[in-house]
């Protein structure tokens, strides 16, 4: 395993168990709109490392360790922890405008990160094989792509489960701008992909207002 990769899950693991037997800790460092208006920033970067239990940090550093591989063994560690650290803060700074009204709107977990991870790595191999639960039939990347973004908008409009989905959309807004960035290669050669997410993309951040008024 890459070594970023494994570092990251430690401290991952580390800053979790430490949430779950403190929760003075747990409240100080977790996402919540009012403490971070008020200008505790931080938060959007610590929630990060936070998990609610231990399927929620196993979920998320399965994920994690599957994809990160794939997305540090084509852009070596320093880009990798920039997809990494920038889908975080991309998607805490989507869910933040998201839920801004919402002053006891609060979240944890690495999800905005790993998604933004996953992301990359379809980008990479857009035919790569996964699978999204419940649906348990493989399906190609760029498939599993767009449904992930299509049901994140779902899930936000209808605030489905206890689901940070304006997170999880973020993060991976924020894997697919980085990783274009740093690969400009895969405009040509995945060029539908890239339209049909771009486009998707393009709406929601247009008319993403019409989300919150329907929430």
């Amino acid at each position: 395993m890459n070594r970023i990769v494994l570092l990251l899950i430690i401290v991952n693991v580390l800053v979790s168990i430490k949430g779950f037997g403190d929760s003075a800790f747990f409240n100080r460092y977790k996402f919540q709109v009012s403490s971070i208006l008020n200008g505790e920033k931080i938060r959007m970067l610590t929630s990060g490392f936070l998990h609610v239990d231990w399927v929620h940090l196993g979920f998320n550093m399965y994920a994690l360790y599957l994809f990160g591989r794939i997305v540090a063994s084509n852009f070596g560690s320093l880009n990798f922890l920039l997809i990494y650290f920038g889908s975080l803060l991309i998607g805490s700074l989507y869910s933040l405008n998201f839920h801004k009204t919402d002053g006891f709107y609060s979240a944890v977990g690495a999800s905005g990160a790993v998604s933004g991870i996953v992301f990359s790595a379809i980008m990479l191999y857009p035919d790569m094989e996964l699978i999204m639960f419940p649906i348990p039939i493989p399906l190609p990347g760029y498939v599993f792509a767009v449904g992930y973004l299509l049901y994140s908008i779902y899930g936000m409009k209808k605030q489905v489960g206890n689901i940070g989905h304006s997170a999880h959309l973020g993060g991976a807004i924020g894997g697919y701008i980085l990783t274009l960035i740093l690969r400009p290669d895969i405009v040509t050669n995945h060029t539908i992909l890239v339209v049909v997410l771009g486009v998707i993309i393009a709406g929601l951040l247009l008319f993403g207002n019409k989300l919150e008024l329907n929430k």
